[in-house]
């Protein structure tokens, strides 16, 4: 049935496996509050103001460590009779799972909070009732907890999927899919080594807990992201010359690079703005602002280029991903690519909107009048 959309092998499993990748995510997402909990970490501050106290929202921040226990814990699944690619052959029953487990989590975030003043149930359902949930005394944040599940899983399922492929093309392997494993170890790896930066993000300052969220970064992040390789771990080296393999593979990875750096290194900007906005940025950047009442809006650096610049980045990595595979034809290798192009074209109108009713009317049209572009300089 799934034969001409190449994902077949994702349904090849027995009836008592499809039961055990249903409840998968369930066992991910408790051990992954327990060692949250469990596991040491730094306290720090962040942009969020608690209500009740006046004072920066207190942050618990291990991902680091839990990252790195989750990454040895997969290697080792195998001493306990688990194969290293049980997540990827079973991301079919996880995504399913995973949604059921994620919108019971999204009831009790509802039914926990009183009504606001979004009165629809659906809506407030979706959007959430709560900035912020905390549990055991402020110990453990659900936020940061859900970035950490979903970025932790994501790159289980792709070198989960790197091993399901090489299993079955060995010496045949498509060095693209490997390369692309490492890619998301390492993007994911300097997301957890910048971690506080999440602290200073939409998400964490605006965003509700609402199934939107919730939904989004445990099942989407931690499953859906490796779409490109629900199609590509199924097929063979694409057998260019080895002159133009060492082209393909080297390009795309410094394509991805690039792409990084400008999220990584707008973002970064960006919170060391919010921390420290007269101080240069790596020294040597002066960060020029507008005032609008007692907040500020950044227009120099690489905010200077478009308003939503570090989404550019996100842009060129990802059309690395598509490229790294070596099928140029093939839309799963495209997948990646297509869902973060036209969730940033969307978000950033959505961003533009919550923008101006932030900074107000007249400052947003004077910090458009300088920074014209939305994401793309000279072109969008």
């Amino acid at each position: 049935m799934f034969d001409w959309i190449g994902i077949s092998h994702l349904f090849e499993l027995s009836t008592i496996e499809v039961i055990a990748g249903f409840f998968t995510p369930l066992a991910i997402f408790v051990v992954f509050l327990l060692l949250q909990l469990i596991l040491p970490g730094r306290r720090v501050p962040g942009y969020v103001i608690n209500p009740d106290t006046g004072e920066p929202q207190n942050y618990k921040l291990n991902g680091i460590i839990v990252f790195a226990i989750a990454i040895v814990a997969w290697w080792f699944l195998e001493e306990v009779g688990v194969s290293r690619d049980w997540f990827y052959r079973s991301t079919i029953p996880a995504v399913i799972g995973g949604t059921f487990w994620a919108a019971l989590i999204s009831l009790w975030a509802f039914y926990s909070q009183p009504e606001g003043h979004v009165k629809n149930a659906f809506l407030a359902f979706w959007h959430g009732r709560s900035l912020e949930l905390t549990l055991f005394n402020d110990r453990f944040d659900i936020k940061m907890y859900l970035y950490v599940v979903g970025g932790t899983m994501w790159v289980l399922n792709a070198l989960s999927g790197a091993v399901f492929h090489y299993r079955l093309f060995g010496d045949d392997s498509n060095p693209g899919v490997f390369l692309y494993a490492g890619l998301m170890t390492f993007y994911v790896f300097d997301y957890f080594i910048f971690e506080r930066v999440q602290l200073y993000t939409y998400d964490l300052i605006h965003e509700n807990l609402g199934f939107k969220l919730i939904w989004g970064a445990l099942v989407i992040y931690g499953w859906l992201y490796i779409l490109p390789m629900w199609g590509m771990a199924a097929l063979p080296d694409p057998g260019f010359s080895e002159p133009w393999n060492y082209i393909l593979l080297i390009g795309s990875a410094l394509l991805f690079i690039f792409g990084w750096s400008i999220s990584r290194g707008g973002n970064l900007q960006k919170y060391m703005f919010k921390r420290f906005p007269d101080r240069k940025f790596l020294g040597i950047i002066e960060q020029k602002y507008i005032e609008a009442g007692d907040r500020k809006i950044l227009y120099s650096g690489l905010w200077g280029y478009a308003r939503h610049f570090n989404y550019l980045g996100e842009g060129f990595a990802s059309f690395a991903v598509a490229l790294m595979f070596g099928y140029f034809t093939n839309l799963w290798a495209f997948t990646y690519f297509i869902f973060i192009t036209s969730f940033f074209i969307w978000k950033q109108v959505e961003d533009d909107k919550v923008c101006m009713e932030k900074y107000g009317a007249e400052k947003w049209a004077e910090y458009i009048e300088k920074v014209p572009y939305r994401i793309f300089p000279g072109i969008y």
